[in-house]
This record gives structure tokens, sequence and C-alpha cells, in this order.
């Protein structure tokens, strides 16, 4: 009678669990952030310390990226379940591997607009797209804003522009030396990387892409192909669970930085924690954001960005718009309300 009762109630929770849409317990997803643990990286890192993704029967890891490139490739490759990585990087890769058997795909858009910015100082004059005629941009061969560049061009009508590649590292340093006149970079990297080496705030002149006509997507989660055929439940679960935790982090960015430097104890609390809010502002909670809806897409602006990314990135094969997004596993409406109150 006892040993009945007792499969009778282990039945009903099971089934109970299998309508709740919660992933079988513990399900491990390896994820990969797009670059080092910086302050945007507490979107993922507070609800991993706060325990949501546990709650959500998953064993979720987060490891720090190198870029968006390397994140796209790596959960191609099966080494990572999913990812956090730039549209374009994904588009990138989609349309120059169209023969790779597990392309990832984009399940939730985290950055409603691209980061990427042309920055100078405002002594070289340069205050607006057209002053960047004839001047000497640099940027790392791989940067999403150098990549990007000929969209911004087009929509500015910049004729041409000389580019001077280096490391990550010497990009703002040779802005600051003079040895190139403009950089492109991500506007809450670039910005702090500047007054970080003397440059005030005021004497910095920041162009953000999305400001002059360049409505492209920033980062999205990706995911498998082969986790979302095999367990869609771990894919929605994690999404919930992140939106959860991103309101929380949005809502107290000083309180979210926490999990940042418990992952890396040498972070400078107070710069990361403004990035974060300049993060938050620029490209999370953007007006566009919240016209669209915080982790959805818009199909026609999505079909603008694959044709112009084609372009721009001189893709072996056009991407393909309907091969790059996958909505079916975001949570509810009511799950993704998640943004701060708008600024006045």
């Amino acid at each position: 009678m006892i040993k009945r009762r007792f499969l009778q109630t282990t039945a009903a929770l099971a089934a109970v669990a299998a309508f709740s849409g919660v992933a079988h317990a513990q399900t491990p997803i390896k994820f990969q952030l797009d670059w080092r643990f910086e302050g945007p990286a507490a979107l993922f890192l507070h609800p991993a310390a706060k325990g949501y993704f546990k709650q959500a029967g998953l064993d979720v890891t987060v490891d720090s990226g190198n870029g968006s490139g390397g994140t796209v490739t790596r959960v191609a490759s099966g080494t990572y379940d999913m990812g956090f990585a730039d549209m374009a990087a994904l588009m990138e890769f989609h349309a120059n591997n169209p023969d790779a058997p597990n392309k990832p795909v984009a399940v939730m858009m985290v950055y409603n607009n691209t980061p990427a910015a042309v920055l100078a100082l405002k002594k070289s004059g340069i205050t607006k797209p057209a002053d960047l005629e004839g001047k000497k941009l640099g940027a790392p061969v791989f940067d999403a804003g150098r990549k990007g560049f000929p969209i911004f061009q087009k929509a500015n009508n910049i004729n041409n522009v000389a580019w001077t590649s280096m490391d990550p590292p010497l990009r703002e340093t040779m802005l600051v030396r003079g040895d190139i006149e403009a950089i492109t970079g991500f506007s809450f990297t670039s910005l702090l990387n500047l007054e970080a080496r003397g440059v005030k705030a005021e004497d910095i002149v920041i162009l953000p892409y999305a400001d002059y006509g360049v409505k492209l997507y920033g980062n999205a989660i990706i995911a498998s192909p082969k986790l979302i055929a095999e367990n869609p439940a771990a894919v929605k679960a994690f999404l919930t669970a992140f939106a959860k935790g991103a309101k929380e982090v949005m809502a107290n960015p000083a309180v979210a930085i926490e999990s940042v430097k418990a992952r890396d104890g040498i972070i400078n609390v107070g710069l990361e924690t403004r990035r974060l809010a300049l993060a938050v502002d620029a490209v999370v909670a953007s007006p566009d954001a919240r016209k669209e809806g915080f982790g959805q897409v818009v199909p026609g602006r999505l079909a603008l960005m694959a044709s112009q990314v084609s372009d721009a990135y001189n893709t072996k094969t056009r991407v393909d718009p309907t091969k790059i997004w996958n909505g079916s596993m975001l949570p509810s409406a009511a799950e993704l309300n998640v943004l701060p109150p708008a600024k006045k």
C-alpha cells in the first residue's frame, strides 16, 4: 500500500514537471560569453549566482569568451551548447558555412541594437559621420564595428577612409597617441577604455551606429540545433531563468556586479558597474527594444540586416534570415517584461 502510494506520488510529480515545461532535472548546459568577465556579463552570471538556472533544472556553466566569432564556432562544434554572440557574426557563419551540420541559431535577442560605434577625440574635429571622409580609422580586423562599417558608410554617404589594424588592447592607445583619427568598437567598452587612458568623457565623440541609420541587431543568445531538437524544454528553462535574472540586473546593476567580481576578483567594481549601466541604456533597454519587446526580433528588420550583412561581409552565400532565428522557446510576455522604466 505504502509502495503503491509512493509510486503514485512519484508519477504525479513527474506529470506536473512535464506539464510545466521545466527541463529534466539538472540538464547540463555549457554556455560561452562573447567576451571577458566585464560588467555586461552580469546578465548571465547573476542568475547563475542566484541559483535561478538550478531552480529551473539546469546545471549551467558560464565561461568567458574572446569574441563573438569564436563563440559561434564553438557552439557549432559542440564544445558549447549555448552562447552569447553578435547576430552579424552568426549570420556570417551561416552564409560562409552553408554545409555545416550544426549551425547555431539565435533564440533570444538581448542587445536590440548593435553597440558598434565610431569614437574620436574632439580635437580631431570629427563631430559627425561626414567628417570621417578621408580619415585614418583603426580597429582589429575582426571588430564588429569595422566589419559592419560599410553599412554605416553607405547610410551616411562616406566615400573613403583608410584602415589600420591592431590587437584589441592597442586600439584606444593608438587613438590617444594620434596614430589614428578614429576607431570602431563597442561604445561602452571603448569609452571606458579611453577614460582609463586619461581622456575626459567630454573630450570624446561617440557616433553610435544605431543613431546614424544602422539598425543592426546586436548580441543574442544562441543555441545548438542539437540541443533544440533533443531538449527544447531546457532552452526555454534557460531563457526563463535568464530573463528573471536580467530584470534584477537592470533594476540594480551595483548589486548584480558582485556576480562578476566573484568570477574575476581583480575587476574595478566601479568601472564595471558603469559599463553595465551604459550597456543597458544603450542597447538592452533602448527605444527599439521597448518598441519591439525584450527578447524579440521583427522579421522585416532581421531580413534587412541579413541583406546588409551579406553585402558588407561579402559572404559566400546570401544570409537566409529564416534559418538564423527560432523564437519558439521564448518565455511568456509577462516573463519578458523585464526592462526598467524609461528614463525621463
